[in-house]
Formats: structure tokens, C-alpha cells, sequence
């Protein structure tokens, strides 16, 4: 406001005494609410993706349940540090905060806690700055810039980290920053040297960038709670970036739990939404266990009476409760499903078959077979399967000549929601679709007879 001289008039009408509001009306956090959902109305006015830097405050509500309940004796009145690497106008800080805080979390914390943002939008990051500022906010720190080529916090550590992170969008731009250029060109960055993804949707970018903001020598570790959309649990062949990624998470038993949430629940796409859940201090009965929680069906949320944007469903707080209790009882049953870590790995495997020439021999080389690329097939094993058994189970008899390389073998992971809670209906029987035909028929006065016939 001070580059573009505006500052001495919004100050100036602050102090103006005939402006002010009565504080009996108005408190901090009154200010900051009334504050942010000018921001939504503002941008769904304007036609503008309020997406970007605005996101549900009953998601976020659930996230903070589930980032800080499970561990709220152990933060009671101690210091703390809050982190959102993608900050947007500082809602999940600002409600994390007045959370731990509440009588409602029955955590009700005294202790001092210090709140870390980063935000690439300049307007955004004003605006970010501007709420910190109406709630009265003291120990924050919001740096400007992208998170992923200019870290503000390089050597900041976290106890908590929560965050919505762009998906689909491109990390050219950062890319070229974070590479050493040239025809050899490849990051350096230890944050990324897991991998990367596909340049054209860096989400799980920022996931790496947290995990490298990990306390690993505190008892209680680092609690992450991320927003993703469905591309970041199975996008990517074993070997690639997004795989690998996924490898590192699920090898390293940081992931605790994936929620799947109710479609058409933000404000700038109708997309099916999942919240990770994941920590370097698992408690015992979850180590090696990884909770699947489908939170997708109308048990789980409230149609709106006027629909905002693309959102057209909401978390009411009994929804919100009965999430986190599934979370919490971390128990198998309807919504709730409960796996190894290694049942989302797969071992991928190369199947070549000879090529052959028109009388049908094998062509050679070296005495070994020449492979016909043309029938070069791949197959994804279980990683708790034998390779060996499963090739001679599911692939010898259709293809008696086919060979494979163990050596060429590549490790992935991925995690598909419709394959663990897909429910089958079965077909309608033969008398209700003729029922229904015939219905049909004498709507159309014999019309359909006449055609059959």
C-alpha cells in the first residue's frame, strides 16, 4: 500500500474516530472472519477461482481434528510451531490456531504459537498479512514467493504443517529456477532428489518440500495434513516421479491415513478431493498400517441450500465427528479400511516374446531369442506375490514363449479408492427390463411393436 501511496488514507480513516466500530462489536477475530468472507464473496462475484486462496473452512476444520486431536495432551501449553507452504489468505493458520486454543478442542492450549506462511500471489499474500494483522496476529511469519524455487524457511523446522496445494497447475517456471540448466540439466535440490512429477502438475512437489520440514529428533515429531485431488494416489508408472514419491512416503511409514471427501465440496472445481494424513511418529498400533476412510457417501455431508461456485455440499460439525471418530477408532467396517503398507506396492515387470518370421521360426541372436517389440507387454505383480509364481500362473499359459528380465524390474505404489470400496450392482433381471419395454410400448401406441415387428 506504502509503493502505491495509498497507506497514510487507509490509516488515516482508521484513526478517524466517526469510522471506528465499537470494539463490543467487533473483535479480532470477528474482524478476520467478517475479513475473509469478503475475499470469497469478492472473487465469486468477480468470477475469480477463490479456490486458489480460499479453501472450505469445514475442511479445514476436519483437517485440524485430525492434525492435532490425536495428540492434543502431549501440546497442551507448550510452544509450537504452524506451517502452510501454500498459505493463500492464512485460513489454515489462523483457524489452526484459534483451534488448539478453543474450549471446543478440549485442548485449550496457553502456550505460545508461532505461525509460518508462504504465498506466490502478491494480492493474496497482501491479503494474507492483512488478516494476520485484524486478528491481532504477533507471532507470524509470512514470507512472499514460491515455496518450491525460493523457500522462505530453508532452515525452519515444524511441529504441524497443513496445507491445499495447487493441483493440475504447471512447475515450469520453477523448474527452470531449481535446475542447473544445460543438456544435462537435473535439480539439485535435497528436497526433490526423491523425484518429481509430471511438469504440468507439481502437487506432490510441495508434499516433498514438507516432509523436508520434518522435526525428526522432537518426541512427538511432525503431524502433516494435505489436500490433494485424485491424481496424486496413482498417477505415474512404477519407476517415475509420481511412483517414487509415493514409494518414499509409504516405505518410510509417514502415511497414517487417507480421507476421501465429498465431491463438489470447493468453490472452483466439483472434482473428488482426499485429505493425507501423515507423521514420523506413528503410534504402535498403527506402524506398517496405512487408513483408508471413505468419506464420500451422504452420510458424510449436507446438500447446500444455495450453492457457492462449484461447491455444492458442506461438512456439517456431526459429519466433521463422525470422521475423525472412524479416524480415531482405526477399525475396519463400511467406511473404514485398513492396510499393510506394502499392499499399494507392485513390482512392474517387462513380458517379451520372440519375433518371428513369416514360417513362424524364431529369429536369434547370440543364441538368445530376438524380443519382438511389438509384443513388449508389462505387468504390475503384488509385491507380497512371488514374481516367478505369478508369471507362470498368469501369463505361461496364454503365452508359453514369453520371457522376463527380473533385473529390468521396477518398484511402484499407487493407491486406488474405487478398487477398495467399489460396490457391485448387479445387473436388473430380464422381467424388469421387459416390463419396462412394454411399458414403453403402450406410452407409444404400438410405435415400438411396429418397428420390432
Amino acid at each position: 500500500m506504502d509503493e502505491n501511496g495509498i497507506l497514510f488514507d487507509v490509516i488515516q480513516k482508521f484513526s478517524d474516530e466517526s469510522e471506528k466500530i465499537s470494539p463490543k462489536n467487533l473483535n479480532n477475530h470477528d474482524m478476520g472472519t467478517v475479513f475473509e468472507e469478503l475475499i470469497r464473496k469478492f472473487n465469486e462475484e468477480n468470477n475469480e477461482e477463490a479456490g486458489e486462496h480460499f479453501t472450505p473452512r469445514e475442511v479445514i476444520k476436519l483437517m485440524t481434528n485430525m492434525l492435532f486431536l490425536p495428540v492434543g495432551k502431549a501440546i497442551k501449553d507448550k510452544p509450537l510451531t504452524i506451517y502452510d507452504p501454500c498459505a493463500g489468505s492464512g485460513g489454515m493458520l489462523s483457524i489452526s490456531k484459534e483451534f488448539i486454543q478453543s474450549d471446543e478442542s478440549g485442548i485449550h492450549s496457553e502456550g505460545t504459537i508461532f505461525t509460518f506462511g508462504q504465498e506466490i500471489n502478491p494480492e493474496t499474500y497482501a491479503l494474507c498479512k492483512a488478516d494476520m494483522l485484524l486478528k491481532g496476529e504477533r507471532d507470524n511469519k509470512v514470507a512472499f514467493g514460491s515455496t518450491l524455487s525460493n523457500d522462505g524457511f530453508p532452515n525452519e523446522k515444524f511441529d504441524f504443517i497443513l496445507t491445499n496445494p495447487p493441483y493440475g497447475k504447471s512447475w515450469k517456471t520453477d523448474e527452470a529456477k531449481l535446475s542447473t540448466g544445460g543438456k544435462k540439466a537435473e535439480i539439485l535440490d535435497t528436497r526433490f532428489t526423491v523425484g518429481t512429477p509430471r511438469i504440468n502438475d507439481g502437487q506432490l512437489l510441495f508434499m516433498l518440500h514438507m516432509l523436508s520440514k520434518m522435526k525428526h529428533d522432537t518426541p512427538m515429531g511432525t503431524r502433516i495434513a494435505s489436500v490433494h485431488n485424485g491424481s496424486a494416489l496413482f498417477t505415474g508408472d512404477a519407476g517415475g516421479g509420481e511412483s517414487n514419491i509415493r514409494k518414499h512416503i509409504i516405505e518410510n511409514d509417514y502415511l497414517e491415513a487417507i480421507v476421501a471427501l465429498p465431491k463438489d465440496m470447493f468453490y472452483n472445481t466439483g472434482i473428488g478431493t482426499y485429505i493425507w494424513i501423515l507423521t514420523n511418529r506413528k503410534p504402535e498400533h498403527k506402524k506398517g498400517k496405512i487408513q483408508l476412510i471413505n468419506a464420500t457417501s451422504n452420510a458424510f455431508f449436507s446438500k447446500m441450500m444455495k450453492s457457492l461456485g462449484s461447491k455444492r455440499n458442506e461438512l456439517k460439525d456431526e459429519h466433521i465427528h463422525k470422521i475423525y471418530e472412524i479416524f480415531e477408532k482405526f477399525e475396519e467396517g463400511e467406511f473404514s479400511k485398513i492396510f499393510d503398507n506394502t499392499d499399494f506396492g507392485y513390482t512392474q515387470i517387462i513380458v517379451d516374446r520372440p519375433k518371428r518370421d513369416e514360417a513362424g521360426n524364431m529369429e536369434m541372436k547370440n543364441k538368445k531369442p530376438v524380443a519382438d517389440a511389438d509384443l513388449r507387454d508389462k505387468e504390475n505383480i503384488p509385491l507380497k506375490e512371488d514374481i516367478q509364481a505369478y508369471f507362470k500362473r498368469e501369463v505361461l499359459p496364454f503365452a508359453p514363449d514369453a520371457w522376463i528380465s527380473e533385473k529390468d524390474a521396477k518398484v511402484g505404489y499407487e493407491i486406488n479408492f474405487n478398487k477398495y470400496f467399489y460396490e457391485y450392482t448387479p445387473p436388473r433381471s430380464l422381467e424388469d427390463i421387459t416390463a419396462d419395454i412394454l411399458a414403453l410400448e403402450k406410452e407409444t401406441d404400438g410405435v415400438l411393436k411396429k418397428i420390432i415387428s
